[in-house]
């Protein structure tokens, strides 16, 4: 590499810097759990997303240990060669009867989940209406089926009479409206009644990522889809995380038979990636039962959220309307943002600064995280804290 473009490269970091933009990983000593052991210290942790606090616990730690003593450490090959071993099958058939679907298809990433549902179902001549707050995940799938001819257009965040417009006008051959279920910046969620209404009138697809709400909405916490008591229609594609609330790692994609199939069999990022390690699937096949038996977890989340939502009233930042674990406290500014996460951070509080692009400029936040994990104590020491650095 030449001096001017290793220069190039440094110019832009610097810039970065300038701006309040320019992220640096922390290194974590101690295993994901209420409290994080970072530079020789331990902080109460409000930055994952292990909404359940199952990230730690020792149940999922010994299924997957064993997993990997029955099942090696690897799974060899690509699912469709000779990586597809008995634990993905029966994690596959235990997520499609946990969700509703007729089928379910695992994948190493929630992002690779993504990038083979729109793509794969939207071409040349078909059309993707995607909500404009989507994860960066949908974002890039959205694009990736751009390239691959589609018309692709972004409607205002949950404006579902925008969005009823924009299908009307569309004489596409397929039309997909894809969106999340909770948002990942702002806690808020989808409205999938009013969206499954739209894609039936218009005879649409509706792709939903439940990335945030699998595992904590709902009965049993089995989504977005069950807390809204809507049917696992063949007109959905449900894509849902398993490294948030089920805390371990990897995704699922989940639709009828012909959607999974479809997918299998031409979404890219399926086919062409190794599988994950079979031991990940037994640790998942743990997790589910975790979930489903789940409800005292789900309610200590639920109180935290409700606990901190009141306190935080007299702040003099804003707390938009989130029902989730995600709890953004808007500050506007980056710099000022960076420096409350900072004096957060020196009295042993670890909340991220979020800032643009994840979010759009002029609204850099907190990301609160709440988790069924946190105590009510450690709601409090967070209300204190924000309340000394007003």
């Amino acid at each position: 590499m030449t001096p001017s473009l290793e220069s190039s490269l440094a110019a832009e970091l610097a810039e970065l810097s300038a701006a309040g933009l320019r992220r640096r990983r922390r290194v974590l000593d101690a295993p994901c759990g209420r409290m994080a052991a970072v530079d020789g210290r331990q902080r109460l942790n409000f930055a994952s997303n292990d909404y359940l606090g199952l990230a730690g616990d020792s149940a999922l730690a010994r299924a997957m240990a064993d997993g990997a003593l029955a099942w090696g450490a690897g799974s060899g090959a690509a699912h469709l060669v000779s990586g597809h071993l008995a634990p993905h099958d029966a994690l596959e058939r235990e997520i499609a009867a946990f969700t509703g679907f007729a089928r379910a298809l695992t994948f190493s990433t929630g992002y690779l989940a993504n990038l083979a549902v729109t793509p794969t179902l939207a071409g040349r001549g078909d059309a993707v209406f995607a909500d404009k707050l989507n994860h960066a995940s949908l974002i890039d799938a959205m694009q990736l089926a751009k390239a691959g001819g589609a018309d692709t257009q972004r409607y205002p965040h949950n404006d579902v009479a925008a969005l009823d417009r924009l299908l009307a006008a569309s004489r596409a051959r397929r039309k997909l409206i894809v969106t999340d279920t909770v948002f990942s910046m702002d806690g808020d969620l989808a409205p999938l009644p009013l969206l499954l209404e739209l894609a039936e009138r218009h005879d649409a697809w509706l792709v939903i990522d439940d990335a945030h709400g699998f595992g904590v909405l709902g009965p049993q916490g089995r989504g977005n889809l069950a807390h809204f008591g809507l049917p696992a229609s063949p007109r959905i594609v449900l894509m849902g995380t398993l490294g948030k609330a089920a805390g371990v790692g990897g995704a699922f994609v989940a639709g009828s038979e012909t959607v999974i199939d479809y997918l299998l069999n031409r979404g890219r990022s399926y086919i062409f990636t190794t599988a994950a390690p079979p031991a990940v699937a037994c640790a998942l096949s743990a997790s589910l039962r975790l979930i489903g038996d789940g409800d005292a977890r789900r309610r200590q989340l639920f109180a935290n959220i409700a606990r901190l939502r009141d306190g935080a009233a007299g702040l003099p930042w804003t707390l938009p309307a989130s029902p989730t674990a995600i709890q953004p406290l808007i500050v506007g500014d980056n710099a000022a943002t960076l420096a409350l996460s900072q004096a957060l951070w020196e009295r042993d509080l670890w909340v991220p600064a979020i800032r643009p692009p994840t979010v759009p400029k002029g609204t850099a936040r907190l990301r609160i995280s709440l988790s069924a994990a946190h105590t009510a104590d450690d709601i409090d020491r967070l209300l204190a804290a924000l309340k000394e650095l007003t």
